[in-house]
């Protein structure tokens, strides 16, 4: 079985073929609840039979467990059949199981501390450790990882850790990327703006945006968006549900950027919903749809912690969304005039 793929050669170095759909692997680093390995194999298996190519991972995810069940996984996968991306940014330090980090987010995992860490030796020292989790001989995209005000804490410390990347860690991406060692680079975040400032200091290539270009959010639109369709710089949307509320509905408790959603995104999305509703078609099927109509948008990837998850995706994936859909959308406000429907 195929999945439709998105061909992206900025470099003219042979480019990489996404799938539309990838996974994201942070649930199968046991994100919020542990999983078994014969359950991440379960997903990881229907993702594959599936057609799916493209897998996402980081050393966060799990502080390592996710590379190292993708490891197992993709051991015994031709390496040129697949396009495979991790993170940098973060280094990893072993310490008493009561002093890890991640506590209430990450079960049953190895304990370790988090050092956010963009220099030179830092990122060579993680796409080392990624290596060995991996067990490849090469990455294909690297992205600098939660360089964003939610992780960093505040818009000071977001832009001396950028100002460290670019003195650093840049130069180190620039070499691997220049050696063969991966085949692009870019920056996996939470905030377009950010990943605005890097294409501005750099020769970026791709990026990870998680939760900013989707049926509720396009504000990205304003600049960003514009700026990597011009120069060829590919995007990857992670988060295309908003944290689940463009998955489930407006139902209480639904959740919007990793918290219960105010009362204003649950209206908005009950509306959003009626329009669906009113054509046919499942929100989380248009939600899917929606960022792939972008021209720069090379691979939407959901996460699926359980096998009922990835066959959503999958639904998702197949669904046909009726053109009068985004018409009625944009005519009710709910969707920006300018955003690409066709």
């Amino acid at each position: 079985m195929a999945l439709a793929t998105r061909h992206w050669d900025r470099l003219g170095n042979g480019g990489l073929d996404f799938t539309e759909l990838g996974l994201g692997t942070a649930p199968l680093g046991n994100l919020y609840r542990a999983i078994s390995d014969a359950e991440a194999d379960a997903v990881m298996d229907r993702a594959w039979t599936a057609g799916l190519r493209y897998f996402d991972t980081a050393p966060l995810y799990g502080f390592g467990l996710s590379e190292t069940r993708l490891n197992r996984f993709l051991r015994d996968k031709p390496r040129d059949h697949y396009v495979l991306s991790t993170k940098v940014g973060r280094l990893l330090e072993p310490c008493p199981p009561g002093l890890r980090d991640g506590v209430g987010k990450w079960f049953d995992v190895p304990a370790r501390r988090e050092v956010y860490d963009y220099s030179y030796d830092g990122v060579m020292r993680s796409i080392e450790a990624s290596f060995a989790r991996l067990g490849v001989d090469r990455i294909d995209v690297l992205l600098v990882h939660d360089l964003d005000v939610a992780n960093q804490g505040s818009r000071a410390n977001v832009d001396a850790k950028l100002a460290q990347l670019m003195a650093g860690g840049y130069h180190a991406l620039e070499r691997l990327r220049r050696e063969g060692a991966i085949k692009a680079f870019g920056a996996g975040v939470n905030e377009w703006q950010v990943c605005q400032q890097m294409a501005e200091q750099g020769d970026f290539d791709l990026f990870l945006l998680a939760g900013r270009y989707t049926l509720l959010e396009q504000e990205a639109l304003d600049s960003f968006l514009p700026l990597c369709q011009s120069r060829g710089i590919g995007i990857i949307i992670g988060g295309p549900y908003n944290s689940g509320i463009l998955a489930t509905g407006a139902r209480p408790g639904a959740f919007y950027n990793y918290e219960p959603a105010p009362q204003p995104i649950l209206d908005r999305v009950e509306r959003i919903e009626a329009v669906c509703t009113a054509h046919g078609v499942r929100m989380v099927d248009a939600a899917f749809r929606f960022p792939l109509l972008h021209p720069s948008v090379v691979s939407v990837i959901p996460g699926g912690q359980g096998v009922d998850e990835m066959e959503s995706n999958i639904a998702a994936h197949a669904a046909a969304i009726p053109p009068a859909l985004w018409d009625d959308l944009k005519d009710q406000g709910l969707l920006r005039a300018d955003a690409p429907t066709a």
